[in-house]
């Protein structure tokens, strides 16, 4: 009861008459078939709850795992044509100034 109590921030004396109304309505006899039904019912929402949970986790943890599987190595998006090879690309010579900036030098 606490936990409602804590929940609906009710103090002392308003938990005290909440009980007495509600043993009045149902009655001294019907309260503990009541409270056992109450139990049942939050001990099957727990379950329900965790087993929710765990169901959660097993198909995130399976989306990784096929995630991980699926990854393929990147591939060249650049096309090599057939007739250039890496040796025909010259670089430029330790001796010769590159001057990025000239554009007329280049042509």
């Amino acid at each position: 009861m606490s936990l409602i109590a804590s929940f609906m921030n009710l103090a002392g004396p308003d938990l005290i008459v909440i009980l007495l109304i509600i043993l009045v309505l149902f009655g001294a006899k019907k309260l503990p078939e009541l409270a056992r039904g109450m139990g049942q019912a939050v001990k099957e929402f727990q379950k329900a709850k965790d087993e929710f949970s765990d169901e959660l986790h097993k198909a995130g943890k399976s989306e990784t795992e096929t995630a991980k599987a699926d990854v393929k190595p990147a591939q060249s998006t650049v096309p090599r044509s057939q007739g250039e090879s890496a040796a025909s690309v010259t670089p430029p010579q330790s001796n010769e100034a590159v001057t990025p900036g000239n554009k007329a030098d280049q042509v």
